[in-house]
Protein backbone atom coordinates (compact mmCIF):
# COMPACT_ATOMS: atom_id res chain seq x y z
CA UNK A 1 0.00 0.00 0.00
CA UNK A 2 1.22 3.55 -0.82
CA UNK A 3 2.11 6.26 1.55
CA UNK A 4 0.95 9.22 2.11
CA UNK A 5 2.73 12.62 2.33
CA UNK A 6 2.81 12.56 5.74
CA UNK A 7 3.71 9.11 5.98
CA UNK A 8 0.89 7.07 6.70
CA UNK A 9 -1.10 4.62 4.75
CA UNK A 10 -3.12 6.53 2.20
CA UNK A 11 -5.74 4.58 2.90
CA UNK A 12 -5.95 4.91 6.63
CA UNK A 13 -5.28 8.72 5.70
CA UNK A 14 -8.19 8.99 3.32
CA UNK A 15 -10.60 7.26 5.41
CA UNK A 16 -10.83 9.42 8.77
CA UNK A 17 -10.49 8.23 12.25
CA UNK A 18 -12.01 4.70 13.16
CA UNK A 19 -14.59 4.11 16.29
CA UNK A 20 -15.95 0.47 17.62
CA UNK A 21 -15.40 -0.73 13.65
CA UNK A 22 -16.93 2.24 11.95
CA UNK A 23 -14.97 4.76 9.97
CA UNK A 24 -16.28 7.83 9.55
CA UNK A 25 -14.86 10.95 6.72
CA UNK A 26 -15.80 14.15 6.46
CA UNK A 27 -16.93 14.93 2.58
CA UNK A 28 -13.66 16.30 1.66
CA UNK A 29 -12.12 12.89 2.95
CA UNK A 30 -14.50 10.66 2.07
CA UNK A 31 -12.71 8.69 -1.11
CA UNK A 32 -10.11 11.13 -1.36
CA UNK A 33 -12.33 13.04 -3.31
CA UNK A 34 -14.11 16.62 -4.01
CA UNK A 35 -16.24 18.23 -6.14
CA UNK A 36 -20.26 17.49 -6.36
CA UNK A 37 -22.31 14.74 -4.74
CA UNK A 38 -21.78 12.21 -7.66
CA UNK A 39 -18.27 12.72 -7.27
CA UNK A 40 -18.21 12.26 -3.38
CA UNK A 41 -20.08 8.74 -3.62
CA UNK A 42 -17.24 7.83 -5.77
CA UNK A 43 -19.03 7.43 -8.72
CA UNK A 44 -17.59 7.27 -11.67
CA UNK A 45 -19.14 7.94 -15.55
CA UNK A 46 -20.92 4.87 -17.51
CA UNK A 47 -21.48 3.83 -14.05
CA UNK A 48 -25.10 1.47 -13.58
CA UNK A 49 -26.67 3.12 -10.64
CA UNK A 50 -30.02 1.59 -9.49
CA UNK A 51 -32.51 3.60 -7.07
CA UNK A 52 -34.40 2.06 -4.74
CA UNK A 53 -37.22 3.81 -1.88
CA UNK A 54 -37.91 7.02 -4.32
CA UNK A 55 -40.59 8.90 -2.86
CA UNK A 56 -41.46 12.35 -3.09
CA UNK A 57 -39.10 13.70 -0.25
CA UNK A 58 -35.59 12.83 -2.05
CA UNK A 59 -33.35 14.97 -3.24
CA UNK A 60 -33.80 15.77 -6.95
CA UNK A 61 -30.34 17.85 -7.49
CA UNK A 62 -28.27 14.50 -5.90
CA UNK A 63 -30.77 12.71 -8.43
CA UNK A 64 -29.72 15.01 -11.13
CA UNK A 65 -25.92 15.16 -9.90
CA UNK A 66 -25.77 10.91 -10.18
CA UNK A 67 -27.51 10.84 -13.64
CA UNK A 68 -25.14 14.11 -14.68
CA UNK A 69 -22.48 12.37 -13.71
CA UNK A 70 -22.50 9.07 -14.83
CA UNK A 71 -24.13 9.65 -17.91
CA UNK A 72 -26.79 7.33 -17.48
CA UNK A 73 -30.16 7.57 -15.99
CA UNK A 74 -30.85 6.00 -12.64
CA UNK A 75 -32.11 2.26 -12.94
CA UNK A 76 -35.00 1.24 -11.01
CA UNK A 77 -36.07 -2.27 -9.21
CA UNK A 78 -37.47 -3.43 -12.76
CA UNK A 79 -34.04 -3.44 -14.21
CA UNK A 80 -32.53 -7.01 -15.38
CA UNK A 81 -28.87 -6.64 -15.34
CA UNK A 82 -26.55 -6.05 -12.59
CA UNK A 83 -25.67 -2.85 -11.05
CA UNK A 84 -22.07 -0.80 -10.16
CA UNK A 85 -24.29 1.00 -7.19
CA UNK A 86 -27.54 1.01 -5.67
CA UNK A 87 -28.60 4.13 -3.61
CA UNK A 88 -31.27 3.00 -1.40
CA UNK A 89 -33.52 5.79 -0.06
CA UNK A 90 -34.60 4.74 3.73
CA UNK A 91 -37.05 6.24 6.48
CA UNK A 92 -37.64 5.29 9.71
CA UNK A 93 -41.13 3.79 9.01
CA UNK A 94 -40.06 2.39 5.75
CA UNK A 95 -40.05 -1.39 6.82
CA UNK A 96 -36.82 -3.98 7.87
CA UNK A 97 -34.02 -2.87 7.13
CA UNK A 98 -31.75 -6.03 7.15
CA UNK A 99 -34.51 -6.98 4.49
CA UNK A 100 -34.29 -4.11 2.53
CA UNK A 101 -30.42 -4.33 2.45
CA UNK A 102 -30.28 -8.04 1.70
CA UNK A 103 -32.77 -7.44 -0.98
CA UNK A 104 -30.36 -4.51 -2.17
CA UNK A 105 -27.36 -7.11 -2.90
CA UNK A 106 -29.14 -8.95 -5.21
CA UNK A 107 -28.51 -6.74 -8.53
CA UNK A 108 -25.04 -5.55 -6.89
CA UNK A 109 -22.16 -6.44 -9.04
CA UNK A 110 -19.13 -7.53 -7.33
CA UNK A 111 -17.03 -4.70 -5.61
CA UNK A 112 -20.13 -2.79 -6.09
CA UNK A 113 -21.42 -0.36 -3.10
CA UNK A 114 -24.73 0.25 -2.07
CA UNK A 115 -25.38 4.01 -0.44
CA UNK A 116 -28.04 4.26 1.99
CA UNK A 117 -29.46 7.58 2.19
CA UNK A 118 -31.29 8.64 5.32
CA UNK A 119 -32.86 11.77 6.50
CA UNK A 120 -30.71 13.74 8.87
CA UNK A 121 -31.05 14.35 12.46
CA UNK A 122 -34.62 16.08 13.39
CA UNK A 123 -35.81 15.73 9.56
CA UNK A 124 -38.79 13.26 9.03
CA UNK A 125 -37.96 10.06 8.80
CA UNK A 126 -34.68 9.91 10.48
CA UNK A 127 -33.03 6.69 10.83
CA UNK A 128 -30.71 6.66 14.04
CA UNK A 129 -27.25 5.67 13.25
CA UNK A 130 -27.36 2.47 15.85
CA UNK A 131 -30.39 0.70 13.78
CA UNK A 132 -27.96 0.89 10.38
CA UNK A 133 -24.76 -0.24 12.72
CA UNK A 134 -26.72 -3.16 13.69
CA UNK A 135 -28.63 -3.59 10.43
CA UNK A 136 -25.41 -3.53 7.65
CA UNK A 137 -23.51 -6.93 9.64
CA UNK A 138 -26.89 -8.56 9.70
CA UNK A 139 -27.24 -8.36 6.61
CA UNK A 140 -23.81 -9.19 5.30
CA UNK A 141 -22.35 -5.73 4.95
CA UNK A 142 -20.03 -3.50 6.43
CA UNK A 143 -20.05 0.53 6.51
CA UNK A 144 -17.46 2.51 5.73
CA UNK A 145 -18.30 6.05 5.36
CA UNK A 146 -21.19 8.79 5.80
CA UNK A 147 -21.31 12.18 4.55
CA UNK A 148 -23.76 14.45 3.69
CA UNK A 149 -24.93 14.92 0.28
CA UNK A 150 -28.01 17.07 0.50
CA UNK A 151 -29.57 19.49 2.72
CA UNK A 152 -31.79 16.60 3.65
CA UNK A 153 -29.94 13.59 3.82
CA UNK A 154 -26.98 11.56 4.87
CA UNK A 155 -25.41 8.98 3.08
CA UNK A 156 -24.04 5.89 4.16
CA UNK A 157 -21.43 3.78 2.35
CA UNK A 158 -22.53 -0.25 3.03
CA UNK A 159 -19.63 -2.77 1.17
CA UNK A 160 -19.37 -6.46 1.26
CA UNK A 161 -16.44 -7.19 3.92
CA UNK A 162 -13.66 -8.46 1.90
CA UNK A 163 -11.91 -12.10 2.91
CA UNK A 164 -9.52 -11.47 5.39
CA UNK A 165 -5.99 -12.41 4.15
CA UNK A 166 -3.18 -14.29 5.99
Amino acid sequence: MAEGPDGTDEHESMMGEQEDGVVSATAGQAEGQSGGPAERLGLQPGMVVQELGWDEDVDEDLRRSIEEHTGNELVDEDYDDVVDAVILWWREDDGDLVDALVDTKTDLTDGGVIWLLTPKVGRPGYVDASEIGEAAPTAGLSTTTTLSVAPDWLATKLVTPRARQR
